[in-house]
């Protein structure tokens, strides 16, 4: 790519007159939108990265901001549901954490699989919330920063079906995040045994 995903990103703040944006070179991997900062936070490889990915990447978090500055009732989700997953996650891991103390005070045999059942509950449980915010991350990635590339001033057309596949992996970034949390708890619970 002609240029960097620190960038575009600069770019696009400028363009969408969002004034009051700061664009961050975080640490790895680190790339969001922090409402609470107005920031838009990029990893080192995406900030100056010249990669489909740095560009796909940076118009995604770009348009979280459009979307939080615009104040887009989609934007609304993550505060209603992205703190309740983080609750409901840690309150899985403390209780699947419980299960060997629960076992030792209780000596109750059936204890831990309702522990354990508990658990895995509220790990999916967890992941449900970020279901709920995959319209806003959806959002982000197909109704802003996919317009914004396919105009051609930014990526070639020929590179568009690469692009779209960056967004979708911009979009289902939480849910895959939650859903391998949940998929590692077969290998905690293969421990206990």
């Amino acid at each position: 790519m002609p240029g960097t995903g620190g960038e575009l990103a600069a770019h696009l703040i400028k363009i969408y007159k969002l004034q009051d944006v700061e664009l961050l070179k975080g640490s790895k991997d680190d790339n969001h939108y922090n409402p609470s900062t107005n920031s838009v936070c990029l990893s080192p490889d995406i900030y100056t990265g010249k990669s489909l990915t740095a560009v796909a990447v940076a118009a995604h978090e770009v348009g979280h901001a459009i979307q939080f500055n615009k104040k887009e009732p989609v934007s609304r989700l993550r505060d209603r549901y992205l703190g309740k997953a983080h609750r409901i996650r840690q309150i899985g891991i403390f209780i699947l954490f419980s299960i060997p103390f629960v076992t030792v005070i209780f000596r109750i045999p059936h204890i831990i699989v309702i522990t354990a059942i508990i658990g895995i509950v509220t790990m999916f449980v967890s992941v449900l919330m970020y279901v709920a915010i995959l319209p806003e991350e959806w959002d982000a990635s197909f109704n802003k920063a996919l317009p914004i590339l396919e105009k051609g001033e930014f990526v070639p057309q020929n590179y568009l079906p690469a692009i779209k596949q960056v967004l979708k992996a911009c979009a289902f970034t939480y849910v895959a995040a939650a859903l391998a949390d949940v998929l590692s708890l077969w290998r905690w619970l293969a421990i206990l045994r």
